[in-house]
């Protein structure tokens, strides 16, 4: 063929095929076949108000309107599992040998060649705040293209209007933009604002390293919040926006929390005394964001759960209903997220199984699955 010819050839399969086959290997289903789910409770999961906190689908170069063999999360699936409410979160970065326990901060970028390699605007390959702009006109340009199955929520009213139609039998989700970590605004806090503007609902303060805010959970500072970061807390309560602390460090969490009328959430976690690794805060922390108004979204995968099965998620759900109470519990799988789940979003009736199976009620089933999520977002999103 010629090396002018390969060339040509690569500069098209990579970045039509290469994206694709890695999303498929980061982000499988684990189990080889569907999991049992008695007629019960399927019966009972279709009268559930489904809510989830975090699914980094947006990341991925995918058309969401339909369904796709890879990944944990398009509108059809999302539909067959009964989910009411789903946010979406922007990645823009992450560090190169990506861990747990300590992440510098001048790492180099997985993210960047991901996004090369999908052609994304040339503008985003520069730009973290681009690159989150980038995503975020992923979801709203499928909302305006599907609004019979897809509505960006920004408002109170706007859930509420989405909630209505499920009652009346529409299947619309609500859809919410969240930001995995706060370095697209570059330290500048004029950049809230245009986040704001673009449909951001929730803010992850750090992602897996330490950022203009303070520290993360997985950086080398370990610090609390910067005066940018408590600059930025502050605007993000005024503005009746959502702040997430699953990846800020111990001293940011207790920073935040001093912080007057903050009510953050903690969106993908596990129980540290259920599932001993440093991905999961301690649980004095924890159980002091559901004391102040926040809910705890469990994940769905091994390394919070440190078993991945329906059964695995349904005793760290169990497990956070003992530490911080039944309202205080939510959904917050990761799906999309780089890691392998049991079940995607169309699954999720074995979650369900899975947490009778544990013993919980139907008021706490349905606490759990959504209904903890939706008054949490009602009580905090602006009126509208």
């Amino acid at each position: 063929m010629g090396a002018a010819g390969l060339a040509a050839l690569a500069a098209l399969v990579v970045p039509v095929l290469g994206p694709r086959l890695v999303a498929d290997r980061l982000n499988p289903v684990i189990a080889a076949q569907p999991w049992h789910v008695s007629a019960e409770a399927q019966a009972l999961h279709k009268r559930l108000a489904i809510a989830d906190l975090h699914a980094d689908a947006l990341l991925w170069d995918r058309d969401l309107s339909h369904e796709r063999p890879e990944g944990h999360v398009d509108l059809p699936r999302l539909d067959r599992g009964n989910v009411a409410v789903q946010v979406f979160s922007t990645v823009t970065r992450s560090p190169r040998g990506q861990n747990y326990a300590a992440n510098p901060a001048d790492a180099a970028d997985n993210i960047t060649p991901l996004v090369i390699g999908q052609l994304r605007p040339v503008q985003s390959w520069f730009s973290l705040k681009e690159r989150a702009l980038d995503q975020a006109a992923r979801l709203r340009a499928l909302a305006e293209a599907d609004s019979g199955r897809l509505r960006l929520v920004r408002t109170r009213a706007d859930l509420d209007a989405v909630l209505a139609d499920r009652r009346a039998g529409k299947r619309t989700v609500a859809a919410l933009l969240g930001m995995e970590g706060a370095h697209p605004l570059q330290g500048q806090l004029s950049n809230l604002a245009v986040m704001e503007a673009a449909g951001f609902r929730l803010v992850g303060l750090t992602h897996f390293f330490d950022n203009e805010l303070g520290g993360s959970l997985h950086g080398t500072s370990q610090q609390g919040l910067t005066a940018f970061g408590r600059a930025v807390v502050g605007e993000l309560v005024a503005r009746h926006m959502v702040i997430d602390l699953a990846h800020a460090s111990p001293a940011m969490v207790r920073d935040v929390l001093a912080i007057p009328d903050a009510r953050p959430i903690i969106s993908h976690t596990g129980i540290r005394s259920a599932c001993d690794t440093p991905r999961n805060l301690p649980d004095d922390l924890v159980r002091q964001v559901a004391a102040q108004g926040g809910i705890i979204g469990i994940g769905f995968w091994s390394d919070v759960t440190c078993e991945g099965t329906p059964a695995g998620i349904a005793r760290m759900i169990r497990a956070a209903i003992d530490l911080a109470g039944e309202d205080a519990v939510a959904l917050g799988s990761d799906w999309d997220g780089s890691v392998g789940v049991p079940f995607d979003a169309a699954g999720l009736p074995a979650l369900t199984q899975a947490l009778l199976d544990q013993g919980l009620t139907e008021a706490q089933i349905a606490k759990v699955m959504g209904g903890n999520t939706i008054r949490y977002l009602r009580a905090v999103l602006p009126q509208g």
